[in-house]
């Protein structure tokens, strides 16, 4: 009989679970939102007795009473020879507070009668933070800040398709000025290289396009850059594998985030994936992308 593989899906209230569950939906699991913890044993059970494959179960903070029961229970699942890839949907403060007053709704932890509503909102989103960070600190951690449903979508598609028995290196451009990726296991500033912004005929390109790469290529500090993040991955990878991390997201940073870290994002995924398996995200671009489709 195949191995049950079971996608758990946790995160802050607001940053996208639904539409990450949609994803799987889509992609041929069974999926079950808000699941109690208490419950996630007996439903395994019973969905083994049923001859499933494909599971997503998505948690929140509803369940905060019984959340830190979790752990024990994905170690028990795993030591039965269940597949479980935790994901942890996270986003910005500032993100959910924008989110919650577009929409109007009230937080799980918030209290209504409390005077100062953005307040109340604010310290229900921390609250969250706190009563969730062990399960953060167990998962995939995917910040939806930036990114549209679109994105988000594919981005999980992409993560449940990579082997779960080796490490998924997850190499991300972005930009600076709309800030910091949340899911970032480590981050490279590459805004001091030479920048295809200010050539006329490259500012209109990405670091996808090829004269683009062979500008920057010809660049002794990109090349310095490239070798100095390739050493540093390199000697840590193996340490990362003995932690039992599936997957490690290093993200490059540039000003706009369309043409240098999307180039050294593309250039260290070429170079890792002959040994890893390796994913590609493109902050910026892929957002203009999502527009256009």
């Amino acid at each position: 009989m195949a191995p049950l593989d079971i996608v758990l899906i946790t995160g802050m209230s607001g940053s996208g679970k639904s539409v990450a569950l949609h994803a799987l939906e889509d992609a041929g699991y069974y999926c079950v939102d808000n699941l109690p913890p208490e419950l996630l044993g007996p439903f395994v059970a019973l969905e083994q007795q049923h001859g499933a494959r494909k599971v997503a179960i998505a948690m929140d903070v509803r369940s905060a009473a019984s959340l830190p029961l979790v752990p024990q229970q994905l170690r028990h699942l795993r030591a039965q020879g269940v597949t479980v890839q935790p994901l942890f949907l996270d986003a910005s403060t500032e993100t959910l507070v924008r989110r919650y007053s577009e929409t109007r709704r009230l937080h799980p932890l918030s209290h209504p009668d409390q005077s100062d509503q953005h307040r109340a909102l604010v310290d229900a989103i921390e609250l969250e933070r706190e009563l969730l960070g062990e399960l953060r600190e167990q998962a995939h951690v995917l910040d939806t800040s930036m990114i549209r449903a679109s994105q988000l979508q594919g981005y999980v598609k992409s993560l449940i398709e990579a082997p779960a028995s080796q490490l998924t290196l997850v190499f991300e451009s972005f930009a600076f000025k709309r800030g910091v990726p949340l899911d970032a296991d480590f981050v490279f500033d590459v805004r001091m290289l030479p920048n295809p912004h200010y050539e006329s005929d490259l500012r209109q390109l990405t670091g996808l396009d090829q004269p683009v790469a062979d500008y920057l290529k010809a660049s002794s500090e990109v090349q310095d850059m490239f070798e100095h993040i390739e050493q540093f991955l390199s000697h840590w990878l193996q340490a990362l594998v003995r932690d039992h991390r599936s997957y490690v997201t290093v993200a490059i940073g540039c000003t706009g985030g369309q043409h240098r870290s999307v180039y050294l994002a593309e250039a260290l995924a070429a170079a890792f994936g002959q040994q890893w398996h390796t994913l590609k995200r493109h902050r910026e671009l892929d957002a203009i992308q999502s527009d256009i489709g």
